[in-house]
């Protein structure tokens, strides 16, 4: 199993949803496994698994995600095949198709883009741990935190 871990080594007043602060899987890469990050992500390859973050998600045209993924924001233009669970927006651009479900905050959706599966809107995620992720009983605990 893959597993990767962005670490804070910048300068604390840097935000780890910055611009320049981000983590790329670039077309033809493959990744198997968890992907566990403090800061931005970019997909533009494929990847099998677990996608956890606390910063923005970016699935390129190009882009593949089979399984289940967790972040702050979302944008994405090629394809997530699981649960997406996202705690502010999540914007499909037209290129977009989602095989799966949906639990976000806000939803921008551009004409065009596609979806199977049911969305929950409004309430937050309140936990983004992998192991949490997987544990089926704990699941309820993630999908909404009443205000």
């Amino acid at each position: 199993m893959f597993k990767a871990n962005s670490n804070n080594t910048m300068a604390k007043t840097q935000d780890s949803n910055s611009p320049d602060r981000i983590n790329r899987i670039v077309e033809g890469a493959v990744i198997e496994g968890s992907f566990n990050s403090e800061s931005n992500i970019r997909i533009d390859g494929t990847v099998t698994g677990t996608i956890n973050t606390k910063g923005r998600l970016v699935v390129g045209p190009k882009g593949k995600i089979e399984g289940e993924v967790v972040c702050n924001n979302a944008e994405v233009e090629g394809v997530i095949e699981g649960k997406i669970r996202v705690n502010e927006l999540l914007s499909l651009r037209t290129t977009a198709k989602i095989l799966g479900d949906i639990h976000t905050n806000k939803l921008a959706i551009e004409p065009g883009a596609t979806f199977t599966g049911s969305c929950n809107m409004g309430g937050v995620v309140k936990d983004i741990s992998s192991s949490t992720l997987h544990a089926t009983q704990n699941q309820t605990e993630l999908v909404e935190e009443t205000a």
